[in-house]
């Protein structure tokens, strides 16, 4: 009797991992999803309905009551006993009751810069952006009730360069699970595999909310780079102010260090170019804004309203 998988998701970044891993042969027996209510209503980063997953390979989608599923989605589980259930963009702790009735194990994901248990929680990829790392760390892991604390089953190292963005760092990690999972869930299923427990002291990145995204212009140059380029599609991104307008933020690079406006204050944008790109003064430098929505104009002032 073929071994019972299952995959949580609801993101882009799940969609593309688990069409993969169909197309290649893997047996996954049901999915368990969001409809575009639920995604509304759950305000989910980077959704996609996997309603064409379940259509294109005939397999059957369960919409769970609730998000978090505690106390309100056990029954499915019980009733269908999977061997194995993989999440693959799926923002929520699995609730201990379910993952008891799982015969093998969970598989769950975490990318930060550190091996676990260091950078636990929320936004890795954001906040590893943000502080400039120059390395991630895909992690996949047996779940526990806990935030990313269970044994590492395989972990592979990347790097970030100086053009990657949020976007770039899910696309390579992308690239990593699809291989790794591949390889990884025929051992699994036939309980050959290896696990290490983490050790040492654990840290927490904290959760980001779209509020997070203020830009501070009096920090240097380079932070401010890092901060547009974490927080970019597919996340709500960064921002700013003109008087009581909010200017939204895609896409900026340092423009030059020696080309000075000395008479100009951090914040102003001191040039406009025909394409409508302009450039912003900052503490130790420039920045040449490429992807934004608002209306800006040479002589205003970018602030915090």
């Amino acid at each position: 009797m073929d071994k019972k998988i299952v995959v949580c998701g609801c993101t882009d970044f799940g969609y593309e991992i688990v069409d993969f891993l169909l197309t290649n042969g893997v047996n996954i027996s049901h999915l368990v999803s969001l409809s575009p209510e639920q995604a509304i209503q759950y305000k989910v980063s980077g959704y996609k309905s996997f309603e064409l997953l379940s259509t294109k390979y005939g397999i059957p989608i369960y919409y769970p009551k609730l998000y978090s599923m505690k106390e309100t989605d056990f029954d499915f589980f019980e009733e269908e006993k999977f061997d194995l259930l993989l999440v693959c963009g799926w923002q929520r702790l699995i609730p201990n009751k379910i993952l008891e009735t799982i015969k093998i194990c969970g598989i769950g994901s975490h990318g930060s810069s550190e091996l676990l248990p260091k950078g636990r929680g929320r936004s890795p990829v954001n906040w590893s952006i943000i502080e400039g790392k120059k390395q991630f760390i895909l992690q996949l892991f047996m779940l526990t009730p806990e935030i990313d604390d269970g044994d590492i089953v395989y972990h592979e190292t990347f790097d970030i360069n100086e053009w990657d963005t949020c976007k770039t760092i899910y696309y390579k990690t992308s690239v990593v699970m699809k291989r790794a999972l591949l390889k990884l869930i025929p051992n699994i299923l036939s309980n050959n595999f290896s696990r290490t427990p983490q050790s040492g002291e654990p840290s927490f990145y904290p959760k980001r909310t779209p509020d997070d995204g203020l830009i501070d212009w009096n920090k240097p140059l380079e932070e401010i780079h890092n901060f547009v380029k974490a927080l970019t599609k597919p996340y709500p991104g960064a921002f700013s102010f003109i008087d009581k307008q909010k200017i939204m933020i895609w896409e900026a690079q340092p423009f030059d260090r020696k080309i000075t406006f000395s008479d100009a204050k951090l914040g102003e944008i001191v040039e406009k170019f025909s394409t409508g790109d302009f450039v912003v003064k900052c503490n130790d430098g420039t920045l040449l804004i490429t992807d934004y929505e608002g209306v800006v104009n040479k002589g205003e002032f970018l602030s915090k309203l």
